[in-house]
């Protein structure tokens, strides 16, 4: 244990330059008498650490010393290339970054752990799409991923329904949820979450802009992604279900809890073992796509307009199949 620390001392030290022992006990989970304690024993190894008094003091490494990565264990080496994870990486233009970051380090680890890519690569593989969907990444991601990187502000085309609108925003970080690529970006004094694949052109500009030191992508997804969802579903159907109608709908609603939500709110089956669901959908074309696929499973009580494409769908299905002769249509 005493020695993984030594070796999380040394790196944190090798990255940052100059850190207290308050600041080295807070990222280690230690009290700073232990902090004291280690300092001591690296110094007693070799290792050149210096400590700045003062009140802008702390510890730091002398003449830009480094350490090769001879203290890794199997699983730690193995798991370092299990974070390149190449496919979203390479969907952002980095993965040429990390082909060359994964070459350093496999120079760095000692001959007995140089196989640990290619057992990595033997156990685990990433695919990331959903089935029955494009693999490729959306056309503007690289470009957006660049602008992350480096703090430049975008100037942005985004499809919002049948209308295409303009954003100027601070790309702050993306999200791949699903197979889906996100955006979250800064619009003036808040934040607003844009799917990758419908926007429709990306100007970078030369402008950079000022991190909020304070903001969490994570924190902010998890915060965000069911109120992002429940954003998405602006209208809302009656359904009279079967239970087979039951079970395949939960497989064609985009937000499951949203359907859990329905069910637990629904009454009981009526006398011909139906159900009634309260459902919201993201819109009355969706819902009607989605809700054919379910056939005389489902009837749309609400609303009208629903209702009526679907006994057009009905009725139009049913003349084809009225014919007894599917080739020449005779009846």
């Amino acid at each position: 244990m005493r020695a993984s620390r030594l070796i999380s001392l040394l790196l944190l030290l090798q990255s940052r330059e100059t850190m207290t022992a308050a600041e080295l006990a807070r990222e280690l989970e230690v009290s700073e008498r232990t902090i004291y304690r280690d300092v001591l024993a690296l110094s007693a190894a070799g290792v050149p650490v210096y400590a700045d008094r003062g009140r802008a003091g702390g510890y730091r490494l002398l003449g830009g010393y480094r350490t090769r990565l001879t203290g890794l264990t199997r699983d730690e080496a193995e798991a370092l290339f299990l974070a390149g994870l190449p496919g979203p990486a390479g969907d952002m233009g980095l993965a040429d970054a990390v082909a060359s970051a994964e070459l350093k380090v496999l120079a760095a680890l000692p001959p007995s752990l140089r196989d640990a890519p290619a057992r990595t690569g033997q156990r685990f593989h990433l695919d990331v799409p959903g089935w029955f969907r494009e693999a490729g990444p959306p056309p503007w991601l690289a470009e957006l991923a660049g602008a992350g990187w480096r703090d430049r502000t975008v100037r942005m085309r985004y499809r919002r329904g049948d209308r295409e609108v303009t954003r100027e925003l601070a790309p702050y970080g993306l999200v791949l949820k699903s197979g889906t690529w996100y955006l979250v970006g800064r619009v003036g004094d808040g934040y607003r979450t844009y799917r990758v694949d419908r926007v429709a052109g990306v100007e970078v500009g030369e402008e950079t802009f000022d991190r909020d030191d304070g903001f969490d992508l994570a924190a902010y997804w998890r915060g965000q992604a069911g109120e992002f969802l429940r954003s998405m579903l602006r209208a809302r159907v009656t359904l009279r279900l079967s239970a087979a109608g039951l079970r395949r709908l939960r497989h064609l609603v985009d937000a499951p809890f949203v359907y859990d939500e329905a069910v637990a709110a629904a009454d009981g089956p009526d006398a011909q073992g139906r159900v009634v669901l309260r459902l919201p959908v993201e819109s009355v074309e969706v819902a009607y796509a989605q809700l054919l696929t379910l056939g005389p499973e489902v009837e749309v009580l609400d609303p009208p307009e629903l209702r009526e494409l679907m006994a057009s769908a009905a009725a139009r299905t049913a003349a084809l199949y009225a014919s007894s002769d599917p080739v020449s249509g005779s009846r």
